[in-house]
């Protein structure tokens, strides 16, 4: 009997890669999962040529390392123009900094970096300052981007993109009926169809991590890179992948059980995005009933805070000890376990009336 099923979850399989790695319908997922690879190819090619505009810069009007880390907020201008000297560049007017205005700008570089002075009615307001990324930093832009845009909006949404319509899109089609009418159990089908589902959604979604990952570290030497590898390196690879498997097994669970309890999977879907995303701001007992816990307490890397949230929404997040790594993956995969089961149980009454469905 289990030779019979693994051959027909085999076949279902077989015939859904097909219609889930192709459909026209799916064809925006992939520019989901793709678009941070195009981001950090751009970065790639744009840091050099940043480090370059600074050596120049640097080669006319240079300022010591030491004397600019000496400047601090509040300092009039002629103070500063006598620490530092005259700035390479400046501008004057409304000008504006990382959402911070004043009326006057001042650039500096020491060949490495360069600061930005922002002065405001002839005192020092704030002090920016912007260095092509080194390996540590690039890793933390990853780690934001992987947690804020990968996990929370292309891999959600590539899930309810891909499960959703397993069911619920063969229903609109008018073509599930072919699959209920064969002598295969509904549980069977389901099986083979969540398997479909994600084989489609981890080769897609791991493929992106890893390239992402190569583009990152596609602009540094052989020395930096097999320095990283040697260290935290192929750990934070293994990791991210790990993540980014769990995050479509567990999403994915959701959203095929969603096509077929839901003749609206928009209204289960909405609720299930505003409680993810919800999540910082949910006491500590509640934020662990949501998958996103879990799979950010996987991740190798932690995201910084995001330093332009406004100091009411900061008061309102909430920390919690992540969980353990063994913890973590048994609870997304335990999850997803009880979800297949109900849907399971739902696949047994399936029954199909197009007139309605």
């Amino acid at each position: 009997m289990i030779r019979a099923w693994t051959a027909q979850i085999l076949a279902v399989i077989r015939l859904e890669m097909r219609k889930t790695f192709f459909a026209r319908r799916g064809l925006w997922v992939y520019l989901l999962a793709f678009a941070p690879v195009l981001l950090f190819v751009t970065h790639a090619i744009l840091a050099p040529r940043e480090q370059e505009h600074l050596t120049r810069m640097a080669s006319k009007h240079s300022a010591p390392t030491a004397a600019l880390r000496s400047i601090y907020t509040g300092m009039t201008e002629d103070e500063v123009t006598k620490k530092v000297g005259e700035p390479f560049s400046e501008r004057s007017g409304r000008v504006q900094t990382e959402g911070i205005r004043g009326d006057h700008v001042s650039y500096y570089t020491d060949g490495k970096s360069q600061y930005i002075f922002l002065f405001s009615k002839g005192k020092l307001k704030h002090i920016g300052v912007f260095a092509p990324q080194t390996l540590g930093k690039d890793s933390l832009i990853f780690a934001t981007s992987f947690q804020t845009y990968f996990l929370r909006l292309a891999i959600f949404f590539g899930c309810v993109g891909i499960f959703v319509n397993l069911f619920r899109g063969e229903m609109l089609d008018k073509s599930l009926h072919f699959y209920l009418l064969t002598p295969m159990r509904r549980e069977v089908l389901l099986a083979g169809k969540y398997l479909a589902g994600l084989l489609a959604t981890v080769v897609i979604f791991t493929a992106s991590a890893g390239l992402q990952l190569f583009a990152l570290l596609w602009r540094f030497d052989h020395a930096v890179i097999a320095e990283y590898l040697s260290g935290p390196g192929w750990g934070e690879i293994v990791s991210y992948l790990g993540v980014t498997v769990l995050a479509c097994v567990g999403y994915g669970s959701v959203f095929v059980a969603a096509g077929m309890f839901f003749r609206n999977p928009i209204i289960p879907t909405a609720i299930v995005l505003l409680w993810e995303a919800a999540n910082i701001f949910l006491p500590a007992v509640l934020k662990k009933i949501s998958i996103i816990f879990y799979l950010q307490s996987l991740c190798p890397v932690v995201a910084p805070p995001d330093v332009k949230l406004p100091a009411a929404w900061k008061l309102l997040i909430s920390n919690a000890e992540p969980a353990s790594t063994l913890g973590s993956i048994v609870g997304i995969l335990l999850f997803t376990a009880l979800v297949l089961v109900a849907a399971a149980f739902r696949a047994r009454t399936l029954e199909i009336n197009y007139s309605t469905d």
